[in-house]
Order: C-alpha cells, then sequence, then structure tokens
C-alpha cells in the first residue's frame, strides 16, 4: 500500500507555510525589536577590514624571502665551496675538507629553506584571505627558518679540523 496523504506544504499556500512555520505574512512588515544593550554590545559583528599596507608588506616580505631562499639555496647546494669562502673572510687558515657531510647537511639546509618558505607563504596568504593582520607571519618563518638551517649548517662546520682548530686557537 502507498501513502496517499498530501505532504507537507503541498496544499497550503505561501502564506499559510509562513504561518505554520511562525514567520510573519509576506506583507506585513513587523518593528524590528531593540535587542537590551547589555547584548548589542558582543552580538555586533566587526566589519571586515580592509589593510592595503599589511597586504602589501606581507607581499613584499615574501617576494623578498623567496629571492632570498633561492640565492641561499643555490649556495647551500655547493656548501663545501661557501664555507671556503666563509673560512677565508673569518681570517682561518686552511680549508674546509669536511665535504661529505657538507653536501648532504647544504643540501638538507636548501630543502628547509624552501619549505619553510613554502609554508611561510600559505599561512601568510591564508591570513591575508581571511583579513587578519600578517605582516609578522613572514617574519616570524624566515626567523625560524634561519634558526633551523643554521643548525644544519653547523653540523658540517664543527666536523670540519680547520674550523675546529680556528675555534680552540680562540680561547687561548
Amino acid at each position: 500500500m502507498s501513502d496517499t496523504r498530501p505532504q507537507y506544504g503541498e496544499l497550503a499556500t505561501p502564506e499559510e507555510q509562513r504561518l505554520a512555520a511562525g514567520l510573519p505574512p509576506l506583507g506585513e512588515v513587523q518593528p524590528a525589536v531593540a535587542a537590551p544593550e547589555s547584548t548589542q554590545e558582543h552580538t555586533a559583528v566587526e566589519p571586515t577590514r580592509r589593510r592595503p599596507v599589511d597586504r602589501f608588506v606581507t607581499v613584499a616580505l615574501l617576494a623578498y624571502g623567496l629571492i632570498n631562499v633561492v640565492m641561499t639555496a643555490m649556495s647551500y647546494l655547493d656548501l663545501p665551496a661557501s664555507m671556503n669562502q666563509t673560512m677565508k673572510m673569518l681570517g682561518i687558515d686552511g680549508e674546509f675538507t669536511n665535504f661529505a657531510q657538507g653536501r648532504l647537511w647544504g643540501t638538507i639546509a636548501a630543502i628547509v629553506l624552501v619549505v619553510g618558505w613554502c609554508v611561510t607563504a600559505a599561512l601568510s596568504i591564508r591570513r591575508l584571505r581571511r583579513a587578519k593582520l600578517s605582516w609578522w607571519v613572514p617574519i616570524v618563518g624566515a626567523t625560524v627558518t634561519l634558526l633551523i638551517t643554521s643548525i644544519c649548517i653547523a653540523v658540517p662546520m664543527m666536523g670540519d679540523p680547520a674550523f675546529m682548530a680556528y675555534v680552540s686557537s680562540i680561547g687561548q
């Protein structure tokens, strides 16, 4: 057997449907009821504020960071040559000889730089789309990424005999 009774709203007019739902009829306008003052403060929705300066600064920092990441990652991929230049600038006698660790940790540092920039860019864009203050995200992202890459570069540097001889001569 099939149920042949009318379904909800099939026989009712739009006005009857609105009345059944507890809404006023279409032609009738009811005056707005003012909420008490204490609840108006909490229910007011702050309009989305445009921050063109924040957007410009965030994009500029991300662009600067991208250029920096590309140039630095390329030098990290040839870390032994970069370490030799650094040792000459510091006045360290000798050459960087820890080639195996230099190549490995240089590649890891380059990957960390790229991943760090990508995560920073994604978080910045997410905050920009939500109209939240975001200029600080590239600065924090660069700081965290720099800290991690510095650790990656310190590993082969501390394993180099010429650098360690220089460090031990400083304390004397």
